[in-house]
């Protein structure tokens, strides 16, 4: 039989981890092939150009836009400060002055004799970018950044808002099957990454918000919920530019879904170390998942698995989660891949799998209406 892929989600206690962080733009790269570095630290760092004014001198002075150079008070390159006069015409033997202010701080970086407009770019906007992961500079990107690489425990997750952020571990629910309530939530949570249950309502979004948790991890959310929540429909395509102040992280899907016990045992046993944490996610071609990184001290028991590093294949005895009605969000192992093409309900025939779930039921299943759980 043909190898069969599917695709999968890493929930892993040891493994080698490698991120590439990248300007936008060309800047200065501030670490070196082989140092170490923390989190926190900033390691490439460059400037977006400034936002750009057009103002129409030449109107606003009654000139011709001919005449326009000869009015102005600052040349393309001068800087200019908000308010600060740029023209100024004169009449009548120079008794009547009008004069235009520059509405922006900012550097003259266009004077047109064709239109009579003046454009103004504002200060450049600095960009600073840090490693996310602590760990190894395995190599530097010329002008661009560097790929870091650590050892740690790492939870993929389903769905997630908000990006990067670091922080604590902190328990706040007492077991994977418990509801993440508002109450549940102290003044002790600012800066953690809080690990929910089952949920948490929009009560508790609200009320992690409002103490200043970095993250909040879930088993499920109530997409009514989210929707109140950031102000907008959810996107299908990408996430991770919301400005919320929280990044929330969803382990098993939409709904009221405890989160699964090895996920919340492995993310609580690294209570009180801090976690690398982004729930930017895109469900598209070259997916990206929510992740949940919490770096190891130290190597042990060999070489540590690349997270990433191969496409999962299905085979016999993999933990998988089913991820389509009636059964979505289940967990089971996988006990047949049968060869042959199966008719299902559509009257389609496809390659199935067999898979026995946590209660011993055994159901049969398209292929695609499962993921592996990688690790």
């Amino acid at each position: 039989m043909a190898t069969a892929y599917t695709p999968g989600l890493t929930i892993v206690e040891r493994c080698r981890v490698a991120r590439r962080r990248q300007l936008p733009l060309a800047g200065e790269v501030l670490v070196g092939a082989g140092d170490t570095v923390a989190a926190d630290q900033i390691i490439a760092r460059t400037e977006l150009p400034g936002d750009v004014e057009l103002i129409n001198v030449a109107h606003r002075l009654g000139c011709l836009p001919a005449e326009l150079e000869e009015k102005m008070l600052k040349k393309e390159g001068d800087p200019v400060a908000q308010g600060e006069v740029i023209a100024r015409s004169t009449s009548f033997f120079g008794l009547f002055k009008t004069e235009c202010q520059s509405p922006v701080e900012g550097k003259v970086e266009t004077i047109s004799k064709v239109t009579g407009q003046v454009l103004i770019r504002r200060p450049p906007i600095p960009i600073e970018l840090t490693a996310y992961i602590p760990g190894t500079v395995s190599e530097v990107l010329e002008g661009r950044g560097a790929v870091i690489e650590t050892e740690a425990a790492m939870v993929q997750g389903i769905f997630g808002i908000g990006g990067e952020t670091l922080g604590e571990i902190l328990v706040a629910a007492e077991g994977p099957g418990e509801v993440l309530s508002a109450q549940d939530i102290g003044e002790e949570g600012a800066g953690k990454v809080l690990l929910g249950g089952k949920s948490a309502d929009l009560a508790a979004l609200r009320r992690a918000q409002e103490v200043g948790a970095h993250a909040l991890i879930v088993g499920g959310i109530d997409a009514a919920d989210l929707e109140e929540f950031i102000g907008r429909k959810i996107g299908v395509a990408i996430t991770g530019g919301e400005d919320l102040g929280l990044t929330l992280v969803v382990t098993e899907g939409f709904g009221d879904i405890a989160m699964s016990q090895r996920t919340f045992e492995l993310i609580a046993g690294h209570e009180g170390r801090r976690a690398s944490v982004n729930g930017a996610t895109q469900i598209r071609a070259g997916v990206i998942r929510p992740e949940v990184i919490m770096p190891l001290d130290g190597a042990g028991g060999g070489p540590a698995p690349v997270a990433g590093e191969e496409q999962p294949t299905l085979n016999i005895g993999d933990t998988v989660r089913i991820i389509r009605e009636p059964l979505f969000g289940k967990l089971g192992r996988v006990c047949e891949l049968p060869p042959e093409l199966m008719p299902i309900e559509t009257e389609a025939k496809v390659r199935t799998i067999v898979v026995e779930l946590e209660n011993g039921e055994r159901v049969t299943l398209p292929r695609a209406n499962v993921e592996v759980i990688v690790g």
